[in-house]
């Protein structure tokens, strides 16, 4: 039941309802896990004051931030498509 003040998601009434709920926890900890990596890769960049000369051109870079998304797009995707059929 709704209450004042409540900024959580509501209780489930129903399977797919709590299905749900363990969906958006998982999402959100997927989410939580990323935050904290590029935060640390972010610390490190600006603790670290020297240049990977492997990473001037940026071609692992780039691989590495087409691929990360399409993991973690599957990742989501894979137990919200499972929900919904």
């Amino acid at each position: 039941m709704p209450t004042w003040n409540n900024y959580m998601l509501m209780d489930s009434s129903s399977p797919l309802m709590e299905y749900l709920l363990l969906l958006h926890d998982y999402t959100m900890m997927i989410l939580f896990f990323m935050f904290i990596a590029l935060l640390y890769i972010f610390m490190n960049m600006i603790k670290n004051k020297f240049t990977n000369k492997i990473m001037v051109e940026g071609n692992t870079l780039e691989v590495i931030w087409t691929i990360m998304p399409m993991i973690v797009l599957t990742f989501v995707a894979t137990p919200s498509m499972n929900l919904l059929y």
